[in-house]
């Protein structure tokens, strides 16, 4: 690849889960390694965007990040653990979900800060946890349900049931979907593109210096909102058609080749 002009960039947003971490080998690429590497060196900001909570992300905590967007941007945090930003999911929302949940096959997760609670061991939720390597969580306990504090909920319902389910469950909450077998659900005015203004404001950078990269439709709001939005060859349709470029897979280098392509590396 040839390099194009680009313009001065202080941040670079990842996604996780397809963009960093490849789901075929359950692996980093080592050139992802190295260029996240490269990007600190230059003194560039390297920033985390996860659907995924702090806690599930050992998996690349060996590579140093400047920051953690979590929760799909309901909770952000410095690397050296100051919480910029958190918001919880509506109680009533939550309530609607398991009363739907007890009269209905529907499974789902609740997210915490420091843990995950599941409704029922069900192949859809087992599928999940075998997807992304996570052990499978511990079930709710009703006599102990915390309703106040869950940040993020996954709901394993198939993607034509997915307006409905939100218009009349959790209307003051917002999906998006990355995958078929579930939906993430959020606070409503959270998104990964109110993670990186957060982080923008921190750092004292303008949106005008910022790139990201992701895969899938949690991703799609950040990729718009950034300078440079680099959907990788693994992603929908609906993450390409939105991005200023499209890179190979993760499984092909598509991050470093992305990075040379826009002059970031060399």
């Amino acid at each position: 690849m040839t390099s194009v002009q680009t313009p001065k960039i202080k941040a670079v947003f990842f996604d996780v889960d397809g963009t960093i971490f490849s789901l075929k080998t359950k692996s980093i690429p080592e050139s992802t390694r190295k260029a996240i590497k490269n990007l600190r060196e230059k003194g560039i900001k390297v920033i985390v965007a996860t659907g995924r909570s702090i806690n599930d992300l050992s998996h690349i905590k060996h590579i140093e990040f400047d920051g953690f967007m979590t929760f799909n941007g309901g909770y952000c945090m410095t690397v050296d653990g100051q919480v910029m930003y958190r918001k919880v999911i509506n109680t009533d929302d939550i309530k609607n979900l398991i009363d739907y949940s007890e009269r209905s096959d529907v499974s789902f997760s609740l997210m915490y800060e420091d843990t995950v609670r599941i409704s029922h061991e069900s192949p859809k939720v087992l599928e999940l946890y075998r997807h992304v390597d996570i052990p499978v969580p511990a079930l709710v306990d009703k006599e102990k349900l915390d309703i106040e504090n869950v940040l993020q909920v996954n709901v394993f319902i198939d993607p034509e049931m997915e307006e409905s389910f939100m218009r009349e469950i959790m209307p003051n909450s917002l999906s998006s979907r990355w995958t078929p077998l579930f939906a993430d659900v959020n606070p409503g005015g959270v998104s990964k593109q109110g993670g990186v203004e957060y982080f923008c404001e921190y750092f004292n950078i303008d949106l005008s210096e910022t790139m990201a990269f992701g895969d899938g439709g949690n991703d799609i709001s950040m990729l718009k909102s950034v300078e440079i939005g680099v959907a990788m060859g693994n992603a929908g349709d609906n993450v390409k058609d939105i991005a200023d470029f499209i890179t190979e897979d993760v499984d092909n280098h598509g991050i470093e080749k992305a990075l040379m392509h826009f002059g970031l590396l060399v």
